[in-house]
């Protein structure tokens, strides 16, 4: 992942649970797309991934999209990131979805120190509700006028 630890795809399911967080009832996709400036395309799949977790419901029609299942404080942004990219693992060797374990993980000197890092970031991001970034988004607004 060139770029940071994160891809578009985390990061993009943030904001998109934090634009339904503050939003009442069914949101189209193509408020949140406008309003997050991210392609519909692409806010389709990531959405289909917080569908797909039971993080979102879905209603189809005229008055229909999408909202939260439970209530903002209720989710981590842990379980957000992990649902949209499949891993927190700061480097691929530590990444078990794949299946594939690195050969050197025996022997390697930086093993330990990744390893500490990812429980690190685990640990901080399940700490970490949706509600605490709208909260930091309504002091951003309040900032900023």
């Amino acid at each position: 992942m060139a770029g940071g630890l994160f891809s578009t795809k985390g990061r993009y399911a943030l904001r998109a649970m934090g634009d339904l967080a503050t939003h009442e009832g069914w949101v189209s996709l193509g408020d949140v797309s406008e309003r997050q400036n991210i392609s519909r395309k692409y806010l389709e799949q990531v959405i289909a991934l917080m569908h797909k977790a039971g993080y979102v419901e879905s209603l189809r029609g005229k008055g229909g999209g999408y909202r939260l299942t439970r209530k903002p404080e209720e989710y981590t942004l842990g379980e957000i990131l992990r649902a949209a990219e499949g891993s927190l693992a700061p480097v691929a060797c530590l990444d078990c979805t794949s299946g594939e374990i690195c050969p050197r993980i025996e022997d390697c000197p930086t093993v330990s120190i990744w390893r500490d890092l990812g429980k690190l970031t685990a640990s901080f991001l399940d700490s970490k509700t949706l509600a605490d970034i709208l909260v930091d988004e309504d002091f951003r607004k309040e900032q900023d006028s």
